[in-house]
């Protein structure tokens, strides 16, 4: 499966673990990274650095997007991206990631997808700068919105709740995973200890992970966005509901049943599976590479 990766990599460390499962991942195939949300070009510079360390950076495309959010919402937890190192200046990054999402999904209609676990802000320009975006896409697989009883407005929707508004709106085929999903699941001492154990990827995934849990307070986290990726590889572990989403002005999420609807919602009847899966896909990411 070809994939393109949309992040705001660099705050919560379950982008990085996102990365590092699509490249321990041997159904997907990575074709490009864009970086949204606050200071992009750093961002970008910082998936290049990740996946020099797997292995894995060869001849991707790594593209810089959009600073600011359409609702104008200040970044979240700013300042500390890419501090386990000094030397990031040096990563190789492109610029506008907007075009190339468009020329890339354009070039190959049908045979893409798109996983989007940030704000939508890219998404939602470039749905705006060329119309048939929404066609060419095969499927946008986002981590985002809440879909609990007792549900709350979830991080990358309420960061630019225009955004999310354009792009669930578009007719686009959506497949959302939000926290009524990823909640389910937690990363604990144990897992962390392999991930520690496997090169130098490993490490430093490892090390990103104890920033986020001394921040918390916490001893796991929930590893939100590596779930979606795993949907995309592995879909037999999740099942999916066919709906339309409206989002109130906070960012909360509203679903209504709909057989014509183009969001479907991704949940999981084993948990369980779902992080064994998970975490032996991150190990491999700091291997799988390296001898290629």
């Amino acid at each position: 499966m070809n994939l393109l990766l949309d992040t705001d990599i660099g705050s919560d460390v379950d982008d990085a673990l996102a990365l590092a499962l699509i490249v321990g991942s041997p159904e997907l195939t990575l074709d490009g990274v864009t970086t949204v949300y606050g200071d992009t070009a750093l961002r970008a510079r910082l998936v290049r650095r990740y996946l020099r360390l797997a292995g894995a950076d060869s001849d991707i495309t790594i593209a810089a997007g959009a600073v600011e959010a359409r609702s104008g919402r200040k970044v979240w937890w700013t300042g500390h991206e890419g501090a386990l190192f000094d030397d990031l200046e040096s990563e190789r990054v492109d610029t506008d990631a907007v075009s190339f999402l468009v020329n890339a999904v354009a070039a190959a209609p049908g045979e893409i997808d798109v996983l989007a676990i940030g704000p939508l802000t890219n998404i939602a320009d470039a749905l705006d700068a060329d119309p048939s975006f929404a066609k060419n896409v095969r499927r946008l697989v986002i981590m985002g919105a809440d879909f609990r009883t007792d549900r709350v407005a979830e991080h990358n929707i309420k960061c630019d709740v225009d955004a999310a508004r354009r792009v669930f709106s578009s007719g686009i085929d959506i497949y959302v995973g939000g926290l009524d999903l990823t909640l389910k699941i937690l990363i604990d001492a144990a897992d962390v200890a392999q991930i520690a154990d496997a090169g130098p990827f490993g490490d430093v995934l490892a090390r990103e992970i104890d920033v986020w849990w001394k921040f918390n307070n916490e001893d796991g986290n929930n590893p939100h966005d590596p779930i979606l990726a795993l949907y995309i590889a592995k879909p037999e572990l999740f099942t999916t509901t066919r709906t339309t989403v409206e989002f109130d002005d906070e960012g909360t999420a509203t679903e209504t049943d709909d057989p014509d609807g183009n969001v479907y919602i991704i949940d999981t009847l084993s948990p369980a599976a779902v992080k064994a899966e998970l975490v032996k896909r991150i190990v491999n990411a700091s291997f799988a590479n390296q001898n290629a």
